[in-house]
């Protein structure tokens, strides 16, 4: 299966807003806001809605940080394709709540918990808490990491 999916990291006064993922897929990591695009949505008005949803905040003036790919293998084939757009939030209106689905913890940005993450996220997320565009690919057995690359995206002059 292919998911097109968001993640969001709210960054204010030197600290990343993160959560803490409650069930599902990851359930005890932290990790950026997000989830899957719904049908007809387009991918801000999806990290928008997730946002909303998770934390009860409204995130504004969200800035495309770049593409992530995440490959799932089962038994040598594919069992699932994601591929997750990175936003940074740098406002937003409303006051972080815990849900259902998550809490929301604030840390420092050279404070974040990479030991209590999804095992590649310390080889991009420092690249994006710190301005840069990434496009990543990273291969999965049975959700456990087994490759991946990071590149930084530059506009050419």
């Amino acid at each position: 299966m292919i998911f097109i999916e968001t993640l969001v990291y709210v960054v204010r006064d030197g600290r990343v807003l993160l959560i803490r993922k409650k069930r599902g897929l990851g359930a005890g990591y932290y990790n950026g806001v997000g989830g899957k695009v719904e049908e007809g949505e387009d991918v801000v008005s999806a990290a928008v809605r997730e946002c909303r949803e998770e934390v009860g905040i409204t995130p504004k003036n969200l800035e495309w940080m770049g593409l992530l790919e995440f490959w799932n293998y089962e038994d040598g084939r594919v069992e699932s394709v994601h591929f997750v757009h990175v936003f940074l939030a740098r406002e937003f209106d409303g006051v972080p709540r815990e849900s259902d689905e998550a809490e929301p913890v604030w840390f420092g940005v050279n404070e974040v918990p990479y030991d209590n993450m999804w095992s590649d996220d310390v080889m991009w997320l420092p690249k994006v808490l710190s301005g840069k565009k990434v496009y990543a690919r990273f291969d999965f057995d049975h959700w456990r990491l087994i490759g991946g690359q990071v590149f930084e995206l530059v506009r050419s002059t």
